[in-house]
């Protein structure tokens, strides 16, 4: 019972930290980021951070894998309520991604700019949630190629790598507009559903 209770503070002071890290690293970007301003945003003793992470490049990269794993999560679920066929799905999975701009800022920011930052993220990590996202819209890719909506010939992986370029890039452009809203965000959803659709179709 003791080591539960234990257990649970250290999970919720964790999850303090890296809540205070997104906070640090979207008022000063990674690079300029102090530890201590980490410390400060998620209201614990500086020492504290050493005792979760190794240093803030692992604090960066624990804080990616956190995120990604909702945004996964919540890709999962939404998906599954989905009864429609390719076309429906992949506009949902684009608007889901999109939305992230208006649902939570910081976060979009993060994912797009802040992780460019660090040569340690770029060049050393490996990335497993970012598998796992790709591996989802893989799925959907031959899902839809297996049902006779998606053409045969193409590449489900090397496909599923360029949507993602595509978005990523379509959201960094969102995350530093200073004029958004919901109209726009459904009005580039269905751009680029279109586009793809329109390439990918039989």
């Amino acid at each position: 019972m003791v080591e539960a209770v234990k257990q649970k503070g250290n999970n919720e002071k964790r999850r303090r930290i890296l809540d205070g890290a997104l906070k640090a690293f979207a008022k000063k970007g990674f690079y300029n980021t102090k530890v201590s301003e980490i410390a400060s945003e998620a209201g614990v003793a500086d020492g504290t951070i050493y005792l979760y992470f190794k240093n803030k490049d692992d604090l960066l990269i624990s804080l990616f894998e956190d995120r990604m794993e909702w945004i996964i999560e919540r890709l999962s679920s939404e998906m599954e309520q989905t009864d429609g066929g390719f076309a429906e799905k992949l506009a949902l999975f684009i608007r889901l991604h999109f939305m992230l701009v208006l649902e939570n800022q910081d976060l979009a920011e993060f994912i797009t700019v802040e992780l460019r930052q660090s040569a340690k993220f770029v060049k050393e990590y490996s990335n497993p949630k970012f598998g796992d996202y790709l591996k989802m819209l893989q799925g959907l890719l031959e899902q839809a190629q297996q049902a006779g909506e998606l053409r045969q010939e193409l590449d489900a992986r090397l496909v599923s790598r360029a949507i993602f370029g595509a978005l990523d890039e379509v959201l960094l452009q969102l995350s530093l507009s200073t004029k958004l809203d919901v109209a726009e965000v459904e009005r580039r959803t269905a751009m680029l559903s279109d586009m793809f659709i329109g390439g990918l179709a039989p």
